[in-house]
């Protein structure tokens, strides 16, 4: 949709530009591009506005960084049609900054939807922005602690064998969420804790650190140099989000069928990637060539996310997107212990369900669907 003037200035003025675009497909016919995630149809009227009406304007994605196999719904949803059959124009997909700026944009309203992380929301919503988050699509944390055999001297099964161990890991969330996972194994104390910047998985693999606190996606690269890796999710201990959608709340009350498509067709993006994970790379690749020579680490990604960080209790009882008050709250209660917010923030106020189509089979069922 159009964005205002005095937004615009307002990012030349502070001296933050609106992050490049990352090349993206226009949508597809026929074939996989149907009414499911098979192509063999939904309801009788799948568009945004339940009567095929076009919804006005044209939209835009900002990633939260860097494209790659974390953001496989969207290429695939796009590169299909999927959010053309919901009447919504997504003209382009953006490269991020990371989540903080991602938030912001969104708080601004210089994009209508942008990729960012709980945490972000939070921090953002704490310093006189409100972006809001209406729709989960990693429904746990991509924090993992990690190490390969070589380095651990043996398989990694447990938190409880990190004690008497050093684990690296950089700043932020990560180092956050791996503090509360050791806390809540009761091992924090016999765990020395470093800190390797934004070189923790080279320092593991040259054995500087006995196991490493990062993303799934850290490992995952860590086993493309041929390392057998063992990961524990901090997710299946502690409550947290991954990568959420966030919009401008004032614009999303205001345009709410745009949401509404938006999360749609995302969702179905990611159950018909998720039933054809080749294909959806392919989809990626193809607007982002680059990533070519790592085809076969994004895949893996997209894998993993979709499987392992996506789906859960919360997904087969409520649906695709769905938001509980207990990760964020988790989330907002290490930010204050670490000191990390600008100011009050009520979690609840953070997120929202109200734009998710539970009616529709890819939001509601999407556990039945993939």
């Amino acid at each position: 949709m159009k964005r205002t003037a005095t937004r615009r200035g307002f990012l030349a003025a502070t001296g933050a530009g609106v992050a490049g675009l990352a090349g993206c497909l226009g949508g597809t016919d026929g074939g996989d591009g149907g009414g499911s995630a098979d192509g063999d149809g939904d309801a009788a009227s799948p568009t945004g506005t339940t009567t095929g009406t076009p919804i006005p304007g044209e939209s835009s994605l900002l990633l939260n960084w860097k494209p790659s196999g974390l953001h496989v719904p969207y290429f695939a949803a796009k590169a299909n049609g999927f959010y053309e059959e919901e009447g919504l124009t997504l003209s382009e997909i953006q490269t991020g900054e990371g989540s903080t700026f991602s938030a912001k944009q969104a708080g601004l309203g210089n994009v209508d939807f942008a990729v960012t992380s709980s945490d972000q929301m939070l921090n953002v919503n704490s310093r006189d922005l409100s972006p809001q988050s209406v729709g989960v699509v990693m429904q746990k944390s991509p924090a993992v602690v990690f190490s390969t055999r070589d380095t651990f001297g043996g398989e990694l099964t447990s938190v409880d064998q990190l004690a008497g161990k050093t684990v690296g890991t950089g700043p932020g969330m990560v180092r956050m969420l791996t503090t509360l996972l050791l806390e809540e194994a009761g091992v924090r104390e016999d765990v020395e804790m470093v800190d390797t910047g934004y070189d923790t998985v080279q320092q593991l693999l040259s054995g500087k650190i006995d196991a490493a606190g990062g993303v799934f996606g850290d490992a995952i690269s860590a086993e493309a140099q041929d390392y057998t890796v063992d990961s524990l999710a901090v997710g299946d201990s502690i409550p947290s989000y991954g990568h959420v959608i966030a919009t401008n709340r004032e614009w999303a009350g205001s345009n709410p069928e745009a949401v509404r498509a938006f999360l749609r067709a995302t969702a179905r993006g990611a159950a018909w990637a998720q039933q054809r994970p080749g294909e959806a790379t392919d989809r990626l690749i193809d607007a982002n060539g680059v990533l070519e020579e790592s085809r076969d680490q994004q895949r893996r990604k997209w894998e993993t996310m979709a499987s392992e960080f996506m789906l859960g209790d919360t997904v087969a009882e409520h649906g695709w997107g769905w938001s509980r008050s207990e990760p964020w709250q988790v989330v907002h209660d290490a930010l204050v212990e670490a000191d990390a917010l600008g100011g009050d923030v009520d979690p609840a106020t953070v997120w929202t369900n109200e734009y998710l189509d539970t009616d529709y089979r890819f939001v509601g069922s999407y556990t039945d669907s993939v």
